[in-house]
C-alpha cells in the first residue's frame, strides 16, 4: 500500500486509521495529509487520522492540495515538513500522485537534481511529467 519514494519518504493512496500501525511498523514519524477535506465519499477524514497517528506516537501535517495544482506556499510547507519530520514521512491523498508530485516540488526547490527526482518517483511508480518543467525551474531558482 505505501509506496517507498526515498529512505525516508512514502507515498500512498488514501489510508485509514488502520494503515496507522503498518506505518508505525515501518518507523514513520510523520504523516502528511495532502488530501482536501470532503474530496470523497470514501475519505476518512483527516481529524481520525490525526487522533490515530498522535495516538500511536505519530505526528501529522495536513497540507491539502485540490485539483487546482500545487502554490509556493504548499510547497514551502511540504519541505518544512519532510526537512523537520526527524524520520520517515508518509505523505497520502487519493492517489499518493499529489503527495508524490509535491515531493518533487519541494525537493527541486531544495536544488535536488531534477532527473534524479524523475527517477525516484518513477521507481516508485508515479510520473512527474506533468509538472517537469516546473521542478527544472524551482531546481534551477534553488
Amino acid at each position: 500500500m505505501f509506496r517507498q519514494i526515498t529512505d525516508s519518504v512514502y507515498a500512498s493512496p488514501q489510508i485509514g486509521t488502520d494503515a496507522i500501525a503498518a506505518a508505525k511498523d515501518l518507523g514513520i514519524v510523520r504523516i502528511i495529509n495532502n488530501r482536501p477535506e470532503g474530496e470523497g465519499d470514501d475519505q476518512t477524514p483527516g481529524e481520525e487520522i490525526e487522533a490515530a497517528a498522535k495516538a500511536a506516537g505519530i505526528g501529522y501535517v495536513a497540507i491539502p492540495v485540490t485539483h487546482a495544482g500545487f502554490s509556493e506556499a504548499q510547497v514551502d510547507a511540504m519541505r518544512d515538513a519532510l526537512d523537520t519530520a526527524g524520520g520517515p514521512v508518509l505523505a497520502y491523498c487519493r492517489s499518493g500522485t499529489r503527495s508524490t508530485l509535491l515531493w518533487a516540488l519541494a525537493r527541486a526547490k531544495a536544488g535536488d537534481n531534477p532527473a534524479v527526482i524523475a527517477s525516484k518517483a518513477a521507481a516508485a511508480g508515479y510520473d512527474v511529467s506533468p509538472i517537469r518543467q516546473l521542478i527544472d525551474m524551482l531546481a534551477a531558482r534553488s
